[in-house]
């Protein structure tokens, strides 16, 4: 199994299926545009930086809302969430999406604004590996961040939507995230890592992407 970043909180999940969750086309945010091909393509809320579904190629099955459904294999279901604290009223609802392939558990967060409640927690259930925000201003940053992770525990957790070079979005860096994490469970892997399900950590380490 392989986790691609392209940047922002664009990955691509390649198994015997390929999953792409929110897609942006590079030149609006300021970075390279991706070259996307998908089986399944996940979008989390409809603003310009995470729904840019014409750079995607291939016959995918678009998933924008939280209706569980299995394509290719792919197990998808979804809860509602906040791009901000104040349920939704500056920037609207998201999808929170949680996709099963081959045995692992991934949940992507989106643009997250707002702690989770102990129930939508519940609801989401194991996570193997998390993709979470944490360049705050317009999601939760680097410790609140820290905070979910300890509180949804997952084996894998991912920072994204976080300031790189040339990104033309004022946020945080990973920093703020980063900062007093045990420095044997950070691992940095570059722009994309392989991995089979059992390699998975018992306890949570850090996989840190960069460009």
């Amino acid at each position: 199994m392989r986790i691609i970043w392209h940047m922002h909180s664009c990955f691509e999940i390649n198994d015997r299926s390929t999953v792409v969750t929110d897609p942006h086309d590079g030149r609006s945010i300021g970075v390279k545009p991706p070259s996307l091909r998908a089986d399944i393509v996940t979008i989390s809320h409809d603003h310009f930086d995470h729904n840019a579904i014409r750079v995607i190629k291939g016959e995918y099955v678009l998933v924008k809302d939280i209706a569980p459904r299995t394509v290719k294999g792919v197990a998808v279901r979804g809860i509602t969430g906040f791009h901000d604290n104040v349920n939704g009223e500056k920037r609207g609802k998201m999808n929170i999406f949680h996709i099963t392939m081959d045995g692992v558990r991934f949940c992507h967060l989106g643009d997250l604004g707002h702690m989770l409640t102990d129930a939508q927690i519940k609801e989401l259930g194991e996570v193997d590996v998390l993709f979470l925000p944490v360049g705050g201003v317009f999601t939760i940053d680097g410790a609140q961040a820290r905070t979910l992770v300890r509180s949804i525990n997952p084996r894998v957790a991912i920072p994204m939507h976080f300031r790189v070079g040339g990104l033309s979005l004022s946020i945080q860096n990973a920093d703020g995230f980063l900062e007093g994490l045990p420095e044997e469970k950070v691992v940095r892997v570059g722009n994309e890592v392989e991995f089979e399900a059992d390699d998975l950590p018992d306890e949570t380490e850090y996989w840190v992407f960069s460009q």
